[in-house]
C-alpha cells in the first residue's frame, strides 16, 4: 500500500519525526528511510530506542492517527499509474489484494476511500504474526484468494516488500519509489506503472513461471 499504490512514506515520515521530537529527540530523513517497508511494531521500537516513552501499541495508534488525519485532508496520493493498472485489473476480473504492513484499521480506511471496488481481500499488519520481509503476509492473502503462489503476481517498492513476496512464491515486480531494490535478479524492476497493463503482468508472470525475471 504505502510506496506502492499511494505516496503515503511521506506521511509516514512525518509523523515520526514529529513523535519524536515531541520526546525531545531527533529524526532525519535517513533515519526514516530505514523504516520503509518494516512492520509498524519494528518501527514501533526504533522509535522507543529514540526516547518515545510509550508502549509499542502507542506509538503505531499514534502514528497511524496523524497519517490518517492527512489522508483524510488531502485523499489519496496515488503513485503514478497504480489508479489504472488496479482499474484494468478489476475490469478484467482478476482477483486482487491488498498487503500492507500498516494496521487493518488504516488499510480498510484506505479499501474504502478508493472510488471503486479495488480489492477482493486486505491483508494488514495486525493480521499475521510475522513482518515482512517474512511472506506470512503474502501467503495468508493468497489462502484469502484461494489461489497459489505461482499463479500470483505482486508490487512492491521496498526490500522487505520484495522479500516478502518472493519468498511466498509470487512473481515480483519492484517499483521502487524512496529506497533503492536489490539488483538480484529474483523479481523484476519496472521504474513506473503508467502504462502499464493486465498484459504486462500476464508477461512477468509468464517469464517467472519459466524461471526468468526482467
Amino acid at each position: 500500500m504505502d510506496g506502492t499504490i499511494i505516496d503515503t512514506e511521506p506521511y509516514w515520515m512525518e509523523a515520526e519525526g514529529e513523535l519524536i521530537a515531541a520526546y525531545g529527540g531527533r529524526w532525519s530523513h535517513n533515519d526514516a528511510l530505514l523504516l520503509v517497508g518494516q512492520g509498524l511494531w519494528h518501527s514501533a521500537r526504533v522509535l522507543q530506542s529514540r526516547g518515545v516513552a510509550l508502549t509499542e501499541d502507542e506509538i503505531i495508534e499514534s502514528l497511524t492517527e496523524t497519517v490518517l488525519d492527512r489522508i483524510r485532508r488531502g485523499g489519496l496520493p496515488w503513485r503514478p499509474g497504480a489508479r489504472e493498472l488496479l482499474l484494468d485489473l478489476r475490469s478484467a476480473g482478476i482477483p486482487t489484494a491488498l498487503v500492507t504492513m500498516s494496521i487493518g484499521r488504516l488499510a480498510r480506511i484506505v479499501d474504502e476511500i478508493i472510488d471503486f471496488d479495488a480489492f477482493d481481500q486486505v491483508v494488514a499488519g495486525d493480521d499475521v504474526l510475522h513482518s515482512k520481509p517474512h511472506p506470512a503476509a503474502y501467503l495468508r492473502a493468497m489462502e484469502l484468494l484461494k489461489v497459489t503462489p505461482s499463479d500470483c503476481v505482486a508490487i512492491e517498492d521496498s526490500p522487505p516488500g520484495v522479500a516478502s513476496a518472493t519468498a511466498a512464491g509470487a512473481a515480483t515486480i519492484g517499483v521502487p519509489l524512496n529506497v533503492p531494490l536489490p539488483e538480484d535478479g529474483s523479481f523484476t524492476v519496472w521504474p513506473t506503472l503508467v502504462g502499464r497493463t493486465v498484459s504486462d503482468l500476464s508477461d512477468v508472470l509468464a517469464l517467472a513461471k519459466a524461471g526468468v525475471s526482467r
